[in-house]
C-alpha cells in the first residue's frame, strides 16, 4: 500500500507543482515581480485564475477529492502500520505544508488590491485557461 501511495503521490505532486509553477509564471509574466507584498487582491481582477490557483493550492495540501489526498492518505496509512512516530512526523509535515501554502494564497489571491498594477491585470487567455483546465481535470479525476 505504501508503494502504491508513493507512486500516486509522485505523479500527483508533479502535476500539482507544475500547475502551481504555471500559476506563478502567469502572475510574473503580467507583473514582473517576485515580491509577495506586491500582490494581493488578485481575485478581484483575475477571478478565473484565482479559482485555479486556490484549487491547486488546496490540492497541494491534500484536500480530499483531489489527487493530492489519495497519495498522501495511502502513504500515511502505510506509515502508521510501519511506525507510529514516522507517521506522526509525516502528518506534522502535512500540517506545515498546508500552513505555508494557505499563507501564500491568502496574501496573493485574497485581501485588498495590493497596488495599481494588480488592479489592471487581465484574466487568463484561452491558452492559459486550456492548460490549467486540463491540469485541474486530471487533479480532480485521479
Amino acid at each position: 500500500m505504501g508503494m502504491d501511495g508513493a507512486m500516486v503521490q509522485m505523479v500527483s505532486h508533479g502535476l500539482i507543482s507544475g500547475a502551481l509553477f504555471l500559476c506563478v509564471g502567469v502572475l510574473y509574466d503580467r507583473m514582473h515581480t517576485r515580491q509577495i507584498a506586491d500582490y494581493g487582491g488578485v481575485v478581484n481582477t483575475m477571478p478565473v485564475f484565482a479559482g485555479f490557483m486556490v484549487l491547486f493550492a488546496l490540492a497541494n495540501t491534500g484536500l480530499p477529492g483531489t489527487s493530492g489526498f489519495v497519495g498522501e492518505f495511502l502513504v500515511i496509512l502505510a506509515s502508521f502500520k510501519a511506525n507510529f512516530w514516522y507517521a506522526a512526523l509525516a502528518a506534522l509535515t502535512l500540517i506545515l505544508a498546508a500552513g505555508y501554502t494557505l499563507w501564500l494564497v491568502k496574501r496573493v489571491v485574497f485581501g485588498p488590491v495590493g497596488n495599481e498594477r494588480v488592479a489592471k491585470l487581465k484574466d487568463l487567455n484561452g491558452r492559459e485557461f486550456l492548460i490549467l483546465g486540463a491540469l485541474a481535470a486530471v487533479v480532480l479525476l485521479v
